[in-house]
């Protein structure tokens, strides 16, 4: 992801020794919902492609609503009386339930963090007032010094009205923040007087994939968006021609100042933010989800200024970091797949002029801040985080040691500052906060949660494992430590591949209670990701996508090849771009899974450029549109178009929302109405589509309760194995 651009790419206690019985589902699939089938085909380079099931991309006509409608019934009828769900929700909703942390920040020496209680459907945003930043060592929970700022589970009853981004002025005075209605990427922002906890009558419409970046007299922010949809097409209509905007405190949206736009250039998107110092307007520009970016600049103060392409080739990542004067700072990919940091004088800005700071490691360099006069970055090593700390002219000072295998996140902060904060987590500790003190590269642990369960009951191992080109692929095996592995047990085999996303070690209160009733937790780090840098990523897109999919075929032949698990006791799951992880596998190995849980996933590879931000990720798939030799690899692969009549597939949940417009919902709708039709066999094929709700972010947590409860409950009565109460 660019750093400053949201580029539209986380019951009770059973045995450990699961036994086998024969369990029935009380409801057989022996007649699903009628999904009535057109004679519509579409042509590419002469090949003319079925598509009987199109009509249900109009997904407010009537015809899809009674789909919907019948389809969602026969799901809820089938899953609410599935043995065990009501005891894995308990469980589930038991061990959820413990006071949550985020990474806190500072500005003008107000403390900033979010904290959930437990069960809040949304995350509380809470600030301290210290006379020093030495007098913050805890968060404490219910003291007088936390003040509420903003508490997102008063937006509405249900909790589907969330708090997406915030933005605190430089002198700790306001906060812009953004909110997001039933998961819709569609932003509405305001802005919150600190002192008062009160809102000003600021509100800034249609805004989509944008931050808010103030300037330096605090006087405004600068935030991104795009014309208004027309009526009724909010949710599927293509997203072209993002604005760069000032918003001025205390103005109309109609007041705003347009900054930035291209007419002549419909796929760019633009992130605007001022550098510290105030000498400068920063435009960084992406196109769809492509890690490659251009970066032009503004001198301010100056009327006679103009936008300056400083690096205008797309032909790497430049992340800026900062600037000494004119002395700019980046993190790059440029001729170092793995990452570098380089300085640029705007002065003289010829290539040949550059300066390398930071040079490319073994390492994975996959984030930096200026903080402390300092570098401090971020790598991956094998999927695993190390903190290493560079001096302004590059030199290496130290490495920070962190507690195990896990990840870091946080890192935040302004170059004056002397400490920050790092969250570290693993597959299974939940966050744990830690101060980090700069120059002495000290750390200390800040606050960490109060669990009903012991970490130390389980254990992550990293193998390596090779694709069906030879390709050294790492992967995590986690599971409880008293687990008996001499023979197979049931094994959740999760994935991602693509827009170098990296899948680290994260914890989730779901894989916990997956690893309790005696599953194998797996996470391979597949092609496409950008755990290696840009070459790991670019040798799993476009032409080259299939290697995605060999790797996860080849995770889950280890698995079963090391006696882990067997067919029958094997599910797959991914969401997103993981969704079609999930659905292609399914299509091309359906022998090899006994359930596939595909989450939002991507399913028509023909057509998903046409609505919302789709066309945004033909930088990772291609396009049907561009070449026949594009159009072939997508046909080759697309979800919806492989399904093979008379084929006895996996028992498929799949899983969608009806107010995702980022993966609009057609792509499950399809899948599902042709995964229905040619399935052969008594694995039940499903489709539960959650209402008011979107893409995944920003999901109450009563609906996250609800849809883990069902996937695991399906997963369980389908691999015939009944969880045992500890």
């Amino acid at each position: 992801m660019n750093q400053y651009f949201n580029r539209i790419l986380i019951i009770l206690t059973f045995v450990t020794s699961t036994h086998l019985a024969m369990t029935q589902s009380p409801i057989k699939t022996s007649g699903y919902p009628e999904s009535k089938k057109n004679h519509h085909y579409d042509e590419y380079f002469g090949v003319k492609v079925s598509d009987p099931y199109q009509w249900l991309e109009d997904q407010d006509s009537d015809d899809t609503r009674d789909w919907v409608k019948r389809q969602s019934n026969f799901t809820s009828d089938y899953l609410s009386t599935l043995p065990n769900r009501e005891l894995i929700k308990k469980r589930l909703t038991d061990t959820w339930d413990y006071e949550k942390l985020g990474v806190p920040f500072l500005k003008n020496n107000r403390l900033f963090f979010f904290k959930n209680s437990g069960l809040q459907n949304q995350n509380v945003l809470f600030f301290k007032e210290p006379n020093t930043e030495q007098e913050i060592e805890l968060i404490e929970p219910n003291t007088e010094q936390e003040i509420e700022l903003i508490d997102p589970n008063k937006f509405s009853k249900d909790g589907t009205v969330a708090l997406s981004n915030i933005a605190v002025s430089h002198d700790g005075k306001y906060i812009a923040y953004s909110i997001s209605k039933s998961g819709s990427d569609w932003k509405e922002w305001k802005i919150r007087e600190i002192t008062t906890q009160k809102d000003l009558d600021d509100h800034l419409k249609w805004s989509k994939f944008s931050g808010a970046s103030w300037n330096h007299d605090n006087t405004g922010f600068y935030y991104s968006r795009y014309d208004a949809p027309k009526k009724g097409e909010e949710f599927e209509q293509l997203n072209y021609y993002q604005k760069l905007y000032f918003h001025e405190i205390g103005t109309n949206q109609s007041e705003d100042v347009l900054v930035y736009e291209r007419k002549d250039k419909k796929n760019w998107g633009f992130a605007g933010f001022e550098s510290l110092d105030g000498q400068y307007l920063i435009i960084s520009i992406s196109e769809g989800t492509d890690s490659k970016n251009r970066l032009f600049f503004k001198e301010l103060g100056s009327a006679e200024s103009h936008v300056v392409e400083l690096l205008h080739d797309f032909d790497a990542e430049y992340a800026f970091l900062g600037n000494n004067e004119s002395k700019f700072w980046f993190r790059t990919d440029l001729n170092a797949p793995k990452g570098r940091v380089i300085e640029i004088d705007v002065k003289t800005p010829e290539r040949r002029n550059w300066r390398e700071l930071i040079g490319e490691k073994e390492s994975t360099l996959r984030g930096v801040s200026v903080i402390g006069g300092r570098f401090i970055c971020h790598y991956l090593k094998d999927a695993k985080s190390e903190i290493r700390i560079h001096y302004l002219d590059g030199s290496h000072e130290r490495d920070i040691e962190l507690p195990g295998i896990g990840s870091v996140s946080g890192l935040s902060g302004e170059p004056d500052q002397t400490s920050t904060y790092f969250r570290f987590t693993s597959f299974n500790t939940p966050g744990t906060v830690y101060k980090l003190n700069i120059p002495s590269g000290e750390t200390a642990k800040h606050s960490s949660p109060k669990l009903k369960f012991n970490p130390d009951d389980y254990i992550t191992r990293q193998i390596f494992f090779h694709s069906k080109d030879n390709t050294r692929v790492p992967m995590f095996i986690t599971h409880r430590k008293d687990l008996d592995t001499s023979k197979p047990n049931p094994t959740y085999l999760y994935g991602y591949g693509g827009f170098s996303i990296s899948l680290l070690p994260r914890f989730s209160v779901s894989n916990i209670i997956w690893m309790d009733m005696g599953g194998i937790y797996v996470q391979p780090n597949l092609r496409g990701g950008g755990e290696y840098g840009e070459e790991w990523h670019k040798a799993g897109t476009k032409l080259k996508k299939q290697n995605v999919f060999d790797d996860f075929l080849a995770a889950a032949d280890y698995l079963i090849e090391q006696k882990l698990t067997t067919p029958n006791l094997l599910a797959i799951g991914g969401g997103s771009n993981g969704g079609l992880l999930v659905g292609a596998c399914s299509n091309q190995r359906p022998d090899l899974f006994k359930v596939a849980l595909p989450a939002v996933g991507v399913m028509d590879m023909l057509r998903f450029q046409m609505f919302t931000i789709g066309w945004a990720w033909t930088s990772d798939y291609g396009s049907s549109e561009n070449s026949e030799e594009e159009f072939k690899a997508l046909y080759a692969y697309s979800p919806y178009h492989n399904i093979t009549k008379g084929t006895n597939y996996p028992s498929t949940l799949i899983i969608t929302a009806d107010h995702d417009d980022r993966v609009v919902p057609a792509h499950s709708f399809k899948y599902a109405a042709r995964l229905q039709e040619y399935h052969s066999g008594d694995n039940p094929v499903l489709i539960r589509i959650e209402t008011k709700a979107g893409h995944g972010a920003g999901k109450p947590t009563e609906k996250i309760i609800e849809e883990i409860s069902d996937k695991w409950a399906f997963v369980f009565d389908e691999m015939k194995v009944t969880p045992q109460l500890r």
